[in-house]
């Protein structure tokens, strides 16, 4: 197999068998139920059911699918404030994320947390972040903790390509190469950060990738759209972070279908731009894919018709769930569950 830094991008050079038609089939209902969520939570913004802002990964699901169908029981997962895709991918139910957009009693926090702030430490998401790159250190930390007791889990932070230019992805790296540390991080380059082109305010043609160098670690670029090149990649970066030999810094092409968030129309974007890239949808790669391996089309209808059914039931019960009671308010404002000051 090719090494870390040799992976071409080429959405066909790696076709062979040695992903399994289970982890496939597993690997495009993550990227369809992410898909029809996602839409969803629009539709149900639009009815004035989702209450604030949300910023969706539509036209990214193969990384969120990639990098979770290559995770262990036990790893770790920090997202940023654009992380639907990747707690969904490690297993939240889909009632519960939408639950938590709509602010009712059955989401993910009880409504408490909003979509900009996913968490569930029993699927292994450590927090979705609404400040820019202060996850980084944080992701460095917990393979800190694994690292010091000897214990094998990894870490997974995933983050945009704006933030690159922020000071905590220097430190984060610099401190992770320095240390050998577990961790993996995970740059998704849609080619804009909010409303400005990456490509204008950076130095260098990949923004993470291009700066790998200055820490001792190989350049890996991928296309972010194929979900069998995000799992090959992100595989082998995680067997060597637990085999005690460092991060790896991985940067994955692909592009929001969406705007930045609901309040975005993205008209920044030149003329034909988002066609071309719908070429190149990461669903539409996957399907064609399965068939390459003679998965069926009523096998691959089935997914899809089960993910709509899932989001239909989902959305329905949402519908009905409560609003969280006021008493719980002021509760999990400290470890003890309380909100009491003490010094």
């Amino acid at each position: 197999m090719a090494k870390l830094e040799d992976r071409a991008l080429a959405p066909n050079a790696q076709l062979n068998d040695d992903i399994g038609e289970e982890t496939r089939l597993r690997m495009y209902r993550m990227q369809v139920e992410i898909r029809e969520a996602e839409q969803r939570a629009f539709d149900l913004f639009l009815q004035n059911l989702v209450k604030g802002t949300s910023h969706l990964s539509l036209g990214q699901e193969a990384v969120a699918a990639g990098c979770a169908a290559a995770m262990k029981p036990g790893d770790l997962s920090f997202c940023t404030y654009r992380g639907h895709a990747h707690t969904l991918a490690r297993g939240v139910p889909i009632e519960q994320v939408l639950g938590e957009l709509m602010q009712r009693d059955n989401g993910l926090m009880r409504g408490k947390g909003g979509s900009m702030h996913l968490t569930s430490a029993d699927h292994g998401i450590m927090g979705s972040y609404a400040i820019i790159g202060a996850h980084l250190p944080i992701a460095c930390g917990a393979a800190w903790r694994a690292q010091y007791k000897g214990q094998k889990d990894v870490s997974v932070c995933f983050f945009g390509d704006g933030t690159t230019n922020i000071g905590a992805f220097h430190e984060a790296l610099n401190l992770a190469a320095v240390w050998k540390l577990p961790v993996i991080f995970v740059c998704e380059n849609n080619l804009y950060m909010e409303y400005t082109p990456i490509a204008d305010v950076t130095a260098v043609k990949n923004p993470a990738a291009d700066r790998a160098a200055a820490y001792g670690l190989p350049r890996i670029v991928i296309d972010g759209n194929d979900a069998d090149i995000v799992y090959r990649t992100a595989s082998e970066a995680y067997d060597k972070a637990r085999a005690g030999d460092g991060p790896s810094l991985i940067e994955c092409l692909t592009y929001r279908h969406s705007g930045h968030s609901r309040a975005d129309p993205a008209k920044y974007r030149p003329e034909g731009e988002l066609e071309r890239w719908k070429e190149r949808d990461p669903i539409k790669i996957y399907r064609e894919r399965l068939r390459q391996f003679g998965v069926s089309d009523d096998v691959i209808v089935a997914i899809e018709t089960e993910a709509k059914r899932k989001v239909d039931e989902a959305t329905e019960k949402c519908k009905a769930a409560p609003m969280p009671p006021a008493e719980i308010l002021t509760t999990d404002v400290y470890a003890d569950g309380g909100f009491a000051w003490r010094n």
